[in-house]
């Protein structure tokens, strides 16, 4: 199909939108029951899988709160702003819920290249003790062997530790993957995403602060869900990510694979940021900063602003930041804010509200 990119709806349709879509808050997070059946890439050698029509998920927040919301914490300690951020947020509920959680194993190197062990296992302590059922850590890296860089991140010691789950999305079966299909994105076949994550009821997006150099322009929340898409499904030659990073259209891709599901939580570790390159390895700054929403536009717009207020590339730096092509399609595209009048920052001290006030002079 030929690249898609649909013009933009004017703000007061999108806000009505998001109004009617308020109903869809109590669909399960994959939104799974909206599939509709399709023929798989005829590239498969075995039987088709079903293919899923792409749902729209709406942002979720706890009862009377802004979906849009922001917890912005200042610190050096990640333990503790992580802490901080979820109690000042106070997501949606983990009490019974079985919990995937997403950290970014791009490569097993240290933060901000990929998720700090502190961060998880502080998100697992927090979540353990809301009383969830199960918890679940997975990922698929893009630049190191999958299962090298999560022993690397000491995630089977922490799983060891504390009783959680874990998943290597490399090594799935065929039918561990669920397809969807390519109408109404720039994927030329539809894409692959890991049932392990669509299966969960509670999601949560583990990210760090960074640019990246391979067309993506910066690697928020937004990025971190192509670590959910495979790479290869067994019995299918399609290489979906060579396809990503060979496409003028990466970054509309990049928003468009978001529609899978519905975040409960998104973190962005920002203690350590890259403002160039990326995202294995990049100028590194102390940011300072843990930040936490429901809403993954929201937060990946204040996670540019943050690196506009360091000093970034001119290809983060440059227009508004809800025209960056990642944004733009994920606003189109009903997933969250969709303006920085929407978005609202929340702080828990004096040196919080500080920057909080430095960060909202970039964020438009």
């Amino acid at each position: 199909m030929s690249p898609h990119f649909p013009k933009p709806p004017s703000r007061r349709r999108l806000i009505k939108r998001l109004g009617l879509l308020t109903g869809a808050l109590a669909l399960p997070p994959a939104l799974r029951a909206l599939g509709t059946q399709s023929t798989a890439s005829p590239l498969l050698a075995t039987p088709p899988i079903s293919s899923l029509a792409l749902p729209i998920p709406t942002p979720i927040a706890a009862a009377g709160t802004n979906p849009h919301r922001v917890a912005l914490i200042k610190t050096m300690d990640r333990a503790a702003g992580v802490r901080q951020a979820l109690e000042l947020l106070q997501p949606p509920s983990f009490t019974d819920k079985r919990v995937f959680i997403k950290p970014n194993y791009n490569t097993g190197d240290p933060a901000p290249a990929a998720t700090d062990p502190v961060v998880l296992e502080t998100l697992v302590q927090v979540i353990q003790g809301a009383g969830a059922r199960q918890i679940t850590v997975g990922d698929r890296s893009g630049m190191a062997d999958t299962r090298s860089a999560m022993t690397q991140m000491q995630v089977f010691a922490l799983a060891n530790r504390y009783g959680f789950e874990t998943v290597v999305f490399d090594e799935l079966a065929q039918g561990d993957w669920q397809y969807f299909g390519a109408e109404g994105t720039n994927w030329s076949q539809g894409f692959a995403i890991a049932r392990p994550v669509l299966n969960a009821d509670a999601i949560v997006n583990v990210c760090c602060l960074k640019t990246h150099c391979f067309g993506g322009h910066f690697t928020l929340s937004l990025k971190n869900t192509i670590g959910m898409v495979a790479r290869y499904v067994p019995g299918n030659r399609h290489d979906y990510m060579a396809e990503l990073h060979r496409s003028a259209h990466q970054r509309l891709m990049i928003a468009e694979v978001n529609r899978t599901y519905r975040p409960s939580l998104v973190v962005i570790d920002g203690v350590d940021a890259f403002v160039g390159g990326g995202p294995e390895q990049g100028q590194r700054v102390p940011a300072g900063v843990l930040l936490a929403s429901t809403d993954r536009i929201a937060i990946d717009a204040v996670g540019i602003a943050i690196l506009r207020m360091l000093g970034t590339t001119p290809e983060v730096a440059t227009g508004s930041i809800w025209s960056q092509a990642q944004i733009r399609r994920a606003a189109d595209l009903g997933l969250g804010a969709i303006g920085a009048e929407q978005v609202e920052l929340i702080t828990a001290d004096r040196a919080g509200a500080q920057m909080a006030e430095q960060v909202r002079r970039f964020l438009t």
